[in-house]
């Protein structure tokens, strides 16, 4: 949750995700920390280049868990929540990733320690998650699956 919090500031998002406002912002954010904008030896520079970084992790992140990014995949991911087992899972802070069977990973967002514990102890894994996860967080398909796929 912090991760989309920072982001969400940075590109001054209040509400929902509006992916053309986005792309809007994202194109001013890219021309005013663009590195090649500051010559050699200026101070700014080397901000510019972390922050050009940032505006563009910030982007793709955004675009990844934007109400229309998650309609347009949503029957891909209905299809593995309802037809395939849970492979692996990892929880780390209040991060969540999910590999299923077919390959497919998901990372669930603001997951934290209790709600983890009762999928690791449930004897229904798969149920558990279906009933208390899946539609309950933010998630996004993981880039690691996206980076396998291709």
């Amino acid at each position: 949750m912090k991760r989309i919090n920072e982001y969400k500031k940075l590109f001054q998002i209040e509400s929902q995700i509006d992916l053309a406002e986005l792309k809007q912002t994202y194109r001013k954010l890219v021309k005013q920390w663009h590195p090649d904008k500051f010559q050699d030896g200026d101070p700014l520079k080397e901000e510019a280049a972390i922050m050009g970084r940032q505006v563009t992790d910030g982007y793709h992140f955004l675009v990844s868990i934007a109400p229309e990014t998650k309609e347009a995949n949503l029957e891909e991911y209905t299809t593995t929540i309802n037809e395939c087992g849970i492979a692996d899972y990892k929880h780390k802070g209040l991060l969540l990733e999910i590999t299923f069977t077919d390959g497919s990973s998901y990372e669930y967002f603001g997951v934290n320690a209790n709600v983890y514990k009762k999928l690791i102890n449930s004897d229904k894994q798969v149920r558990f998650a279906k009933r208390f996860i899946y539609d309950s967080y933010t998630y996004r398909k993981s880039k690691k699956a996206a980076a396998t796929e291709e």
